[in-house]
């Protein structure tokens, strides 16, 4: 192709590698003449800088090509270099620009980033790809790539070159199908999108997949951001966290969504940033006794009404809640309070909104082009193609990025099981089986083990979390013992077990005692979180409170039961916010929690306080967690008692001599002399008590102790005849 030609594809914006026409091109032999060009559009009248030297460009083409010939040998004469010049440029307008040439410097990132990336394993792809300001060549700017392997040309646009997308096309990396080019004097908060032209020659207009930061709803425009500001102050956590097994302790998880947790009373439409809520949710979530703070998505989404688990930015902290510092300091605070922070993460599926990663070069190219496979009719979304190694590599960089920039110490995965099976939510006929004629997602499955393992190996003490409702194997269990390599799993038949029996009149839970027996059955079958999540207060569900039967005492009797069965059971705790205190209303994204009930009602302050008592009775007895998942830390005293729906087992710790016992008692009947099985001669002092007067109950505080008789009864060795108040359970521990 002549110059003539590589110039027309160059004016038609149609060219994949820019450096082809401008920038320096010498001639002659002996590259005696440096032919410089470049392309200004909306220049009337642009000159070569080179050093003190000003040399008049001519417009050789009137679309807005500009040339000026070059005698190397008198600029070498001067000790000056060819490459080293500017443009001085007067626009139509009358403003006066001086900028260096984008089209002088050489392809910058390496080959071995380019060919892991291909290969699916360049796990720190978020530190090359995107926006990334700095210097190159002594020249402060950014440096833009963008993958779209399948695009005829790629330009990035912006207020900078006036949203034109002939002034700053990138070059074509090969066969990589990554883009690039490096703008001097692009600065942080720049913003920016790239304009891709398709081969069948459609423009689009995308935010790039790799951006930190973006403009705020309903705008979808990037931002060039810079990430390594904030200086951190969690040292101490970070040393301590990689000592600490997460399996054999304490961990009660609050979820909270950031935009609904309370808003600002002034103006209820405005969210609190990060750096508000930090001084509000922090303070609260720590008197509580809280472990964790669990966040539901904070990646940029469009829609307020998705919770964020409709991502577009997957790398971009959402601009709702303030910048990325906002959330770095909130998470840096966390930890100085000794609190870990967890984020819902969402490697299931993505939007359709055409700013985002859908037919991101004209193609499918992070999705499956046969919607049997890429896309999900319950949703109304794409899902990530996980056989293709880049989109692999995508994610997975994508979850590092998070654990590595913001020092998140989790990741609880969401929809797993829409991941794992071709005919999730599908139909005969609408999916597609695996190369063996199964239903399992063997690419997913893959990506996951790969996901987990290379997360594992860098950070070590990260907590993976799948949110998985079926019984497929080994969720938590090593890849190399079969499973997908999660650390703990998300228990959603024990959740809608105890659900369904909580909202049963007492009259008739005697009839549904397995509910509460079956759980035990495989609780150590995986390592299992038990979650009460937002799912279970959305609009139609009722809030939880409001789905326990009675009066309004009752409900709150029912619900300190609920939670006490709750943080006895096997497996760590999580809860959403709001039923900490009795949130009487489903939850509502749009509004704050109905923190004026205290006001009202002195029972909500008094919920609080039980769940204070009960994060504190659960951090200070390693029998409720140091085997949390071996079958050895639970004994049944009695599962039989369904007449009086009545259950009691005991919880060990690695010394087996430190044990607790409850009992449960989940009817409105009170008991005075009720045999309670125990597992030693010991005695026993009552330390916990759901219908204690301090939490709004009727029974006194006073000590109690109990001594073991020696006489088996149901499945214990021994017994003691206790005090059972209504609707309420007890907790006993050896003294």
């Amino acid at each position: 192709m002549d110059i003539n030609e590589q110039v027309d594809r160059l004016l038609r914006a149609e060219h994949y590698d820019p450096f082809q026409v401008l920038g320096v091109h010498f001639t002659g032999a002996k590259k005696e003449t440096a032919i410089i060009r470049c392309f200004q559009p909306h220049a009337s009248d642009v000159s070569l800088l080179i050093d003190k030297i000003r040399i008049p460009m001519t417009r050789v083409r009137d679309e807005g090509l500009f040339e000026a010939q070059v005698d190397t040998g008198k600029i070498a004469d001067k000790n000056l270099d060819p490459y080293n010049y500017q443009y001085e440029i007067n626009y139509y307008d009358g403003v006066q620009q001086t900028i260096n040439d984008p089209y002088r410097f050489m392809p910058i990132l390496s080959e071995q980033d380019k060919y892991l990336f291909n290969f699916g394993t360049n796990y720190l792809l978020y530190n090359h790809m995107g926006a990334q300001p700095g210097m190159y060549s002594q020249i402060t700017g950014t440096i833009f790539r963008v993958w779209a392997p399948s695009a005829t040309r790629v330009s990035v646009v912006g207020d900078f070159n006036g949203w034109d997308g002939r002034v700053h096309p990138l070059r074509s990396l090969g066969g990589s199908g990554i883009w690039e080019l490096f703008i001097p004097g692009i600065e942080e908060n720049e913003i920016y999108k790239f304009e891709i032209r398709t081969q069948r020659g459609k423009i689009l207009l995308k935010s790039d997949p790799f951006q930190y930061f973006g403009e705020h709803r309903p705008k979808t425009a990037s931002m060039v951001r810079y990430l390594d500001h904030y200086q951190w102050q969690d040292e101490q956590w970070q040393k301590a966290k990689l000592k600490v097994d997460p399996y054999n302790n304490a961990m009660s998880i609050y979820e909270m969504h950031p935009g609904s947790w309370q808003r600002d009373p002034k103006n209820p439409d405005r969210f609190f940033t990060f750096r508000e809520l930090a001084e509000k949710l922090i303070p609260y979530v720590k008197q509580l006794g809280f472990t964790h703070i669990e966040l539901m998505p904070v990646m940029e989404h469009p829609l307020d009404e998705s919770w964020g688990y409709q991502v577009t930015g997957p790398f971009s902290l959402t601009s709702r809640y303030g910048t990325p510092e906002d959330f770095m300091f909130f998470v840096d605070v966390c930890h100085q309070e000794n609190i870990g922070v967890i984020l819902d993460w969402v490697p299931a599926h993505f939007p359709k909104d055409k700013h985002s990663l859908g037919r991101f070069d004209g193609t499918a190219l992070y999705e499956h082009d046969d919607p049997r496979k890429g896309s999900h009719p319950e949703w109304g979304t794409f899902i990530y193609n996980y056989g293709r190694k880049e989109v692999s590599n995508f994610l997975i960089a994508n979850a590092l990025f998070w654990i590595d920039k913001y020092h998140i110490d989790g990741l609880r995965v969401d929809a797993v099981a829409s991941m794992l099976y071709l005919d999730y939510s599908r139909k005969d006929g609408e999916w597609l089986p695996n190369a063996h004629g199964g239903r399992e997602n063997l690419e997913a499955i893959e990506f996951l083990r790969h996901l987990n393992s290379v997360v594992y190996e860098r950070h070590p003490g990260t907590l993976m979390i799948a949110e998985e409702s079926t019984s497929f194997y080994g969720v938590s269990k090593p890849a190399d013992m079969g499973g997908l390599g999660f650390g703990f799993k998300w228990n959603m038949g024990w959740m809608n077990d105890i659900l369904n029996y909580f909202e049963k009149d007492p009259i008739y839970r005697k009839f549904h005692h397995n509910n509460l027996t079956f759980s035990i059955m495989y609780a150590f079958s995986e390592n299992f979180i038990l979650p009460i999540s937002h799912d279970e207060v959305v609009h139609g569900k009722k809030s939880l409170i409001d789905k326990m039967p009675g009066d309004l005492g009752q409900k709150f009797a029912n619900l300190r039961l609920f939670f006490l069965s709750m943080w006895m059971h096997p497996g760590k705790k999580l809860v959403f916010m709001g039923n900490e205190f009795g949130q009487c209303k489903e939850w509502n994204c749009k509004q704050s929690l109905d923190f004026h009930l205290f006001e009202e009602n002195g029972m909500h302050g008094e919920m609080l306080q039980f769940f204070e008592k009960l994060n504190t009775m659960y951090r200070e007895n390693p029998s409720l967690y140091e085997r949390d998942f071996n079958p050895e830390g639970f004994q049944w005293m009695d599962l039989e008692d369904r007449e009086n729906s009545i259950i009691s087992y005991a919880r060990f710790a690695e010394n087996k001599n430190d044990h607790l016992v409850c009992l449960l008692n989940f009817t409105p009947q009170a008991f005075y002399d009720y045999k309670m099985g125990l597992p030693t001669d010991s005695n026993y002092e009552q330390i916990f008590c759901s219908d204690s007067s301090r939490f709004a109950g009727c029974s006194s505080d006073d000590k109690v102790i109990y001594k073991a008789i020696n006489e088996p009864f149901a499945q214990a060795q021994y017994h003691a005849k206790v005090a059972v108040p209504p609707l309420a359970g007890i907790v006993l521990k050896p003294c």
